[in-house]
């Protein structure tokens, strides 16, 4: 098998490209998402990107409000408690980009007819509504017969609606625990992980921690992504911040509230971007950007227990260091 772990900035640099489809992958617009994989699309000036997003998250904020983003697919484009996606808000507002919108039900099943290789899948919810009839790619057709159009069941004779299959060129997708091969756990809710990681073409993972292949072993039943999807793995560290990671760290919740105000104006998304963005080159500057006393005050989870089964396969950075060096 071969050592799959590289860093962030090679990962961005190979696998990501302007006008792409890319999919993340996350739980909840507050939850586990691969946040410093967008921070490094940013950085490096990706653009005209169309985004498959089950749910909005400050990755897709962030992506939309830095003017990398063509398009969207979205199945719920809020923050919940944080408001509306400033972000997004304003840069759809202001027609710099298009939002089409569907729900947490029909990004799943389009996800899951790309993973086995569909062409399309009956549509049993989002039809007889504007989400049927309002197509934001063609928005003076209404109402819409090519968004979700509808076909004869050759069964029955009865009529019914289809969603495209989707297969992204990319996805990158936060995990908890991921070895050099690409094997991977993930604590918490998975919100299609697992049918994206098999719909994707190119699939690369951010992880908390790396660990031993022995954990997987460990643990086969947990291994929702194997390797043999995986291309790339790279060790983030708080990656997922401002949000959380289940069993490593809780929301930010000064930290949401900030960005998404940010956002809100573009000047405020360039200060965000100088700091946040371009503050640092490396995981070492990322952490010290963060401080200590944000990652005690984050890392005090009542949900810490959940790694604790694990923690003994847990790769030092020095380990992770010789392994990057050994490739």
């Amino acid at each position: 098998m071969r050592n799959k772990l590289i860093s962030m900035k090679e990962a961005v640099e190979k696998y990501t490209w302007d006008g792409m489809t890319y999919a993340h992958g996350g739980a909840l617009p507050v939850g586990s998402d691969s946040i410093s994989f967008g921070r490094e699309m940013v950085r490096q000036g990706r653009k005209d990107i169309n985004i498959i997003s089950n749910c909005n998250t400050q990755q897709s904020n962030l992506l939309a409000a830095a003017g990398c983003l063509k398009r969207m697919e979205v199945g719920f484009s809020g923050l919940e408690v944080y408001g509306f996606a400033s972000g997004l808000k304003r840069v759809v507002e202001q027609g710099q980009m298009i939002l089409e919108d569907y729900s947490n039900g029909s990004i799943p099943m389009r996800l899951l007819a790309g993973a086995l290789n569909w062409p399309f899948v009956p549509a049993t919810i989002n039809v007889g509504c504007d989400q049927e009839w309002c197509c934001a790619d063609r928005p003076d057709e209404y109402p819409s017969t090519t968004k979700i159009p509808r076909v004869k069941d050759p069964f029955t004779g009865k009529e019914c609606g289809v969603f495209t299959a989707l297969k992204p060129d990319v996805a990158t997708i936060h995990v908890t625990m991921a070895d050099i091969y690409g094997n991977a756990i993930m604590l918490g809710t998975e919100w299609s992980r697992y049918e994206l990681s098999r719909a994707a073409e190119k699939v690369v993972l951010q992880a908390d921690y790396i660990v031993d292949t022995d954990c997987m072993r460990q643990f086969p039943n947990l291994v929702r992504i194997p390797d043999v999807v995986v291309d790339a793995v790279v060790y983030w560290p708080f990656g997922v911040w401002p949000q959380c990671s289940v069993g490593v760290y809780d929301s930010d919740e000064e930290a949401m509230f900030a960005m998404n105000k940010a956002l809100k104006t573009e000047e405020g998304t360039q200060e965000y971007i100088e700091k946040w963005v371009k503050g640092f080159n490396d995981v070492d500057e990322w952490l010290a950007l963060l401080g200590k006393e944000r990652i005690e005050k984050i890392t005090a989870t009542p949900t810490a227990f959940l790694m604790d089964p694990y923690r003994k396969w847990i790769k030092s950075d020095a380990d992770i260091k010789a392994l990057m060096e050994r490739r």
